[in-house]
């Protein structure tokens, strides 16, 4: 069994949770701050993809710039840290409303988390945060989570090491996050799409010279008026069409598929896994043995913090859909489904600082809580004993 955490004999009022929750991160390190609700929208659609978009709420400042209400709080997090030029490592919390329409519940929702920008001991801190967000569970009175585990840096290796074109790599790497990779990856062409009647453009794009191209289609647009179609501008919808002609000039070879398709068949004990992808990487003659030791490090400390290797499950196909994830990502849910969706939740984002404005990459990490759905937890914990007594 995974090193089950001891819940804490704590009263079961949520506000009193969430004030154990926090001194938790405070035991642990962290500093609380609080980032401003109202944040700029372009920013998550950047980092978070276009897909979190239809689950905004947006508004606009008296100069017009698109505003959103935070949809997460890893991004103003991050935000806050660079802004206030905090030393490194920084390590910070948070908890506090988060803001998007869901399926599931209101569209304000609270979340509480932690974020670790710094260190250089990375899979320690992988380890680590897992750790953390087991204990998280534990204060809800669940402490034997089930853990999924996924690794988008490992994916990330075994496309650099496959011969595909860089527009092929971005777009796998995108979709894998969203899970939505086709099962042929690419190779068959899709039926006449809005991208399918603009077949002779893409075919006259292709191959000419990228900073060229780009000018032409943002002078087109500019000329035919167009200044954002679907919430995208013109520099992005420009990007979009030289993207989609490279992707047109090839699909992704037979081979390269093959092994495609075979690595994201590949799950279980991490452990087993490790060995599966060795395997895989030496019958296709591919180097993964910077990506697989890093892996087989954080299993090392994970081991050494208690947790059992065989009850976690790691899947190479598992990611989350947020696109700034760049290694481990994990989720924890209820072994007995009591709540939709996982618990806890979180991953390695070495690139989000750089892409925020910082100078260089910080390694960085973290994880959010879902309190409604831990309360839920914490709640039929209570019932159960009364719902036993009355039988």
């Amino acid at each position: 069994m995974t090193a089950a955490v001891p819940a804490p004999d704590l009263p079961h009022d949520p506000r009193l949770l969430e004030e154990a929750l926090i001194a938790r991160f405070d035991a642990a390190g962290f500093t609380r701050v609080h980032p401003p609700v109202l944040q700029p929208a372009d920013v998550f659609l950047d980092l978070s993809g276009e897909s979190i978009r239809r689950r905004m709420f947006f508004t606009a400042d008296a100069e017009g710039r698109e505003l959103c209400l935070r949809p997460d709080l890893t991004i103003p997090v991050a935000r806050t840290v660079l802004e206030h030029k905090m030393p490194l490592p920084a390590m910070v919390s948070y908890l506090g409303s988060v803001f998007r329409f869901r399926g599931e519940g209101q569209g304000e929702f609270q979340q509480a988390g932690v974020e670790s920008f710094g260190r250089t001991d990375l899979q320690a801190a992988d380890a680590e945060m897992i750790a953390l967000g087991l204990e998280v569970c534990a204060i809800y009175g669940l402490p034997s989570p089930e853990i999924r585990l996924g690794d988008v840096g490992l994916f990330a290796a075994l496309l650099e090491a496959l011969p595909l074109a860089p527009a092929q790599r971005r777009r796998l790497m995108k979709d894998f996050g969203q899970g939505q990779i086709e099962p042929d990856f690419g190779q068959s062409k899709p039926a006449e799409t809005g991208e399918g009647r603009h077949s002779g453009v893409l075919a006259a794009l292709n191959g000419a010279d990228p900073a060229a191209a780009r000018a032409l289609i943002t002078d087109l647009l500019s000329i035919a008026g167009i200044s954002t179609v679907g919430g995208r501008s013109v520099t992005e919808i420009a990007e979009r069409f030289l993207e989609q002609a490279e992707l047109d000039a090839g699909g992704v070879s037979a081979e390269a598929a093959d092994i495609l398709s075979r690595y994201l068949a590949i799950s279980g004990a991490p452990d087993e896994a490790s060995a599966q992808v060795r395997e895989l990487a030496r019958e296709a003659g591919i180097d993964l043995s910077e990506a697989l030791d890093a892996f087989d490090q954080r299993s090392g400390f994970l081991t050494a913090l208690g947790v059992d290797l065989a009850q976690v499950h790691f899947s190479t196909s598992f990611g989350r859909p947020l696109d700034y994830y760049s290694g481990m990502v994990f989720e924890l849910h209820d072994p007995c489904s009591r709540t939709h969706g996982p618990l806890v939740a979180g991953g390695r984002y070495d690139r989000l600082l750089a892409r925020l404005g910082a100078q260089s990459a910080i390694p960085g990490i973290g994880l959010s809580a879902w309190l409604e759905r831990l309360a839920v937890i914490n709640a039929t914990k209570i019932s159960a004993p009364k719902m036993d007594a009355a039988q």
